[in-house]
């Protein structure tokens, strides 16, 4: 949901910019390694759970394949008519003005890059508690060991994920092999047909429209597509943009789209839908099944540490985005201290850290802590998605004539497809989830607040 963010260099003058340096080839392993993650170890339990049949989740699938595909071709105009901009806080500004972009500034240190942190480290907590139980509340524990210890490590300087992020990415991927393996051809569901009734049952009682569980189950599907937002920067780095980009995309898309479908189809064969959606650990239940104990604790082991991957980069990226909030935002002027010594924005890094550990408390006391750490983030993360949509359609009206290297092809249909489905998505992260999607909604509220507080004392 919330992969390293990638902006272009901007000089004083706008002199400096992008050099275009990747291939077709290039860009598409990129994409692919930029948004696969640990979520596709976890998501696939709550699709299962959410979407009743075995037809409806695979559509899911294929669904959030083609929005990811429609968001990341709007993402691709705005990036490359902009190649130095800041990214969405850019677009933002240029578009509906320094309040709204401060406002997303703020959404995402407390709730987008916060949250994402307590997404990874509850995977990990997960996994790693399918290995080493440390009683009833194994998962909160590990999921606050693992932030405070990656933020230290962050502080003393060791970027650890930076240096191993490609590594960590074959690592994954050699795991959804191993996954698609065990499901297809070694693994069997106990039951042979499990009836959708029974998936339905399992389920919390949410209005009980199948659309509406549909809905819920697009979140999760749509949170293991993320990543694509920030792929789409890489276009101002593409050789000949004006093909590449799209067909980077396209493929890049195509491919992750076609992996998800695979492992889904294994989980599918292997556990049943039932089986799916009763699972806590979805991965590893599959390679138990499979290969008895030595396959789930190798799984365990891959998924904790993509987890621990994921979690790692979005600690370091998402201080820097708390540390961009205050050097602009005097308010918060005391996360704009950089530590030169050790070359990191500690106060930002240890607040976001602050914010994370509250989330996993949060998530503790719902007792469904991934499940809550996506509530709290899908409301926030679809609003701004859909005013970062709609910034396309202000650019086109404001600079009808404006050079674009790259532009977003069925204009206005495809950016009209996109905004709708964020408009949807967020009218379904709010009425269909929990606790947590009302507190990440309370703390953007706070947000609007303080902006307010802001402008009446200057």
């Amino acid at each position: 949901m919330n992969k390293p963010h990638h902006d272009g260099a901007t000089a004083a003058g706008g002199a400096s910019a992008p050099r275009q340096v990747l291939d077709l080839k290039d860009a598409v392993a990129l994409i692919v390694g930029i948004i696969v993650g640990a979520g596709i170890f976890k998501a696939p339990s709550l699709v299962a759970k959410f979407s009743g049949s075995a037809e409806a989740m695979m559509a899911a699938w294929v669904l959030g394949g083609i929005v990811s595909i429609l968001g990341a071709l709007c993402y691709a105009e705005l990036a490359t008519s902009r190649p130095n901009a800041g990214g969405e806080y850019h677009f933002l500004e240029r578009a509906f003005g320094h309040d709204i972009a401060r406002l997303f500034a703020w959404a995402r240190m407390t709730v987008i890059a916060s949250g994402s942190i307590a997404i990874f480290a509850f995977v990990f907590a997960d996994y790693a508690t399918q290995l080493v139980r440390l009683g009833d509340y194994s998962s909160s524990i590990y999921a606050a060991l693992i932030i405070v210890v990656l933020t230290a490590v962050n502080i003393i300087g060791i970027d650890a994920g930076k240096r191993t992020q490609n590594w960590f990415t074959v690592v994954e991927v050699l795991g959804l092999v191993a996954i698609i393996a065990a499901g297809f051809f070694f693994a069997r569901p106990d039951v042979a047909a499990p009836a959708a009734a029974a998936v339905a049952a399992a389920a919390p009682a949410a209005g009980g429209a199948s659309i509406s569980m549909f809905g819920l189950a697009m979140v999760f599907v749509l949170l293991t597509y993320g990543g694509w937002n920030d792929a789409a920067y890489l276009s101002a780095e593409i050789k000949d943009p004006n093909r590449n980009i799209s067909r980077s995309l396209l493929f890049g898309l195509g491919l992750v789209t076609g992996l998800y479908l695979l492992v889904s189809l294994a989980y599918l064969s292997g556990l049943g839908i039932e089986g799916m959606a009763k699972s806590e650990a979805v991965a590893s239940d599959l390679l138990t099944r499979a290969w008895g104990s030595t396959g789930g604790h190798l799984i365990a082991i891959i998924v904790a540490v993509a987890a621990l991957t994921s979690a790692n980069a979005t600690i370091l990226t998402g201080g820097r985005t708390a540390y961009a909030l205050g050097r602009d935002w005097p308010m918060f002027r005391f996360l704009g201290h950089w530590d030169g010594k050790r070359g990191v924005p500690r106060n930002a890094m240890i607040v976001q850290s602050l914010i994370a550990l509250a989330l996993v408390m949060l998530g503790t006391i719902t007792r469904k802590g991934f499940e809550t750490m996506v509530d709290y983030t899908a409301p926030v993360f679809w609003l701004f998605f859909f005013l970062t949509g709609m910034t396309l359609f202000i650019f086109r009206h404001w600079e009808p004539h404006a050079e674009r290297p790259f532009r977003v092809p069925f204009y206005p249909v495809t950016p009209l497809l996109f905004c709708g489905v964020c408009v949807y998505m967020l009218y379904s992260s709010l009425a269909y989830t929990g606790a947590g999607g009302l507190v990440g909604v309370g703390v953007l509220v706070v947000g609007v607040i303080l902006l307010l507080f802001d402008k009446r004392t200057r």
